[in-house]
């Protein structure tokens, strides 16, 4: 079971190469006596290529490895840019002998750049789990031709990686398609729904209730959405408020396609309950209920109470809340800020805890924040300068434990000033979130008092 990856280097290629071929990670400690390791362990590094056991070259001599590499660099002129590129094939602890993860790392390198490029493969053994360095020169010696490192090359490696450790008997790692989405990766590792998931679910819940194209397309766009491109097209996308670009049905799974949306409407026009015209309907408005509530309050132009109001909007999005079950989902960029909730939370805490009601409180609150940090800079600025002039021991401990205690003081102001910046880079756009809620409540209400009306 092998992870590999590689990354661009920009430095001297000699440097490099040097760590690669270290001898004291490349050389078996019981292959030697203890005279010979403490010898090795002081000599520089590449004078004794001899005598490593787990150094490898492929397409040049390994003990003139660097010199090749740039002599085909100055063959073709091309010394600038990306010197070379640095591999690693990393193995599960006891999972293979030296012998056998130099074998397996040599016939990867062969496979992914023996046929253009000069390669350097080396085993370390200084670790827990044995890994292979792999040093790629970035010019060919055949055409001269550069790497140009596309995350598809780092796909094929580990394709490559995968299969020589099948030949020779090894697990793998089970493949995901990390590259490029990585983003999404984090934002689904600490348990957040991207802007597509949010999609994705939208989607099933109108496929769900519909049983024609345009009935699809009515409910998304009850739900927020707007076509870019219909279903009279081969590729169907949608884009919501606040998003860049649009994006492509087909392109959240294979199920989404719209050959299998099709043949899921088919099915649907067997349900005789879904003859009839659907769309979207909340059996409650959560942003217009909210300011009726907090309305008595008389402080709807507070900053507190904006931020009350956004929280609680946010909250009724989450599973865990109460209410979730009986409320529509909000709109998609109203669902996108879920991810940055504890943010918000963290926000408005600072706002009740300093009693902050207006925008005029909020920047006489930032302005003494200002002036508080300025004084205890200013005062622990002093106390080092004293530092330089002390004139005993005891002196300099008592000016030390001074500044720490002041740098104590001011971490705490320093990380409140961190949020008040936030809460004004947020105000802007959560008054434009709430404002583009409240036209979607306001006119479904429209609608419903229209439908009411005719039916009348």
């Amino acid at each position: 079971m092998a992870s590999t990856g590689f990354w661009p280097v920009k430095s001297r290629l000699k440097d490099v190469i040097d760590y690669a071929e270290n001898p004291d990670k490349t050389i078996d400690k019981r292959f030697l006596d203890d005279d010979l390791w403490a010898a090795l362990s002081y000599a520089e590094n590449g004078r004794k290529t001899d005598q490593k056991m787990y150094v490898s070259a492929i397409n040049c001599p390994k003990q003139r490895a660097y010199q090749c590499m740039m002599d085909t660099k100055r063959r073709f002129g091309k010394l600038g840019g990306n010197v070379a590129y640095h591999g690693y094939q990393s193995f599960v602890t006891g999972e293979v002998t030296p012998k056998e993860a130099h074998q397996i790392g040599m016939e990867t390198a062969r496979r992914m750049w023996g046929d253009e490029y000069e390669v350097v493969v080396t085993t370390h053994l200084n670790t827990d789990n044995i890994h292979n360095h792999i040093i790629i020169n970035s010019v060919s010696f055949k055409s001269g031709r550069k790497f140009e490192n596309h995350i598809c090359d780092h796909i094929r490696l580990r394709e490559i990686s995968d299969e020589v450790c099948r030949e020779h008997g090894k697990l793998v790692i089970p493949f995901r398609h990390f590259y490029g989405n990585k983003k999404a990766h984090w934002i689904h590792q600490s348990g957040q729904l991207t802007h597509r998931d949010i999609l994705r679910k939208d989607v099933d819940e109108a496929i769900s209730k519909c049983s024609t194209f345009q009935a699809l397309e009515r409910y998304l766009k009850g739900l927020g959405y707007r076509f870019e491109r219909d279903f009279r097209y081969q590729y169907p996308s949608v884009k919501a408020k606040g998003w860049k670009r649009a994006v492509r049905l087909e392109s959240l799974g294979e199920e989404y396609s719209k050959d299998s949306i099709r043949q899921k409407m088919i099915e649907n026009q067997r349900k005789p309950g879904l003859f009839m015209v659907v769309v979207p309907s909340r059996k409650r408005k959560p942003l217009l209920e909210l300011e009726y509530n907090l309305h008595r309050a008389e402080r709807m132009d507070s900053v507190t109470l904006l931020f009350q109001i956004f929280v609680e909007l946010l909250q009724l999005c989450t599973v865990n809340h109460p209410d979730r079950q009986s409320n529509r989902p909000l709109s998609p960029a109203m669902c996108a800020e879920i991810r940055r909730l504890d943010r918000y939370l963290e926000e408005y805490r600072l706002l009740c805890d300093n009693a902050i009601e207006s925008p005029q409180d909020f920047a006489k609150w930032c302005e003494g924040l200002d002036s508080d940090i300025a004084t205890l800079e200013q005062e622990r600025y002093s106390l080092r300068c004293k530092l330089r002039r002390v004139k005993s021991p005891e002196e300099e401990i008592a000016l030390k434990d001074r500044c720490k205690a002041i740098t104590k003081k001011i971490t705490p102001l320093r990380k409140q000033k961190k949020i008040a910046d936030r809460i004004e880079e947020h105000i802007p756009k959560i008054r434009e979130l709430m404002e583009q809620e409240r036209q979607m409540e306001s006119g479904e209400e429209r609608k419903r008092d229209g439908k009411d009306k005719q039916s009348r």
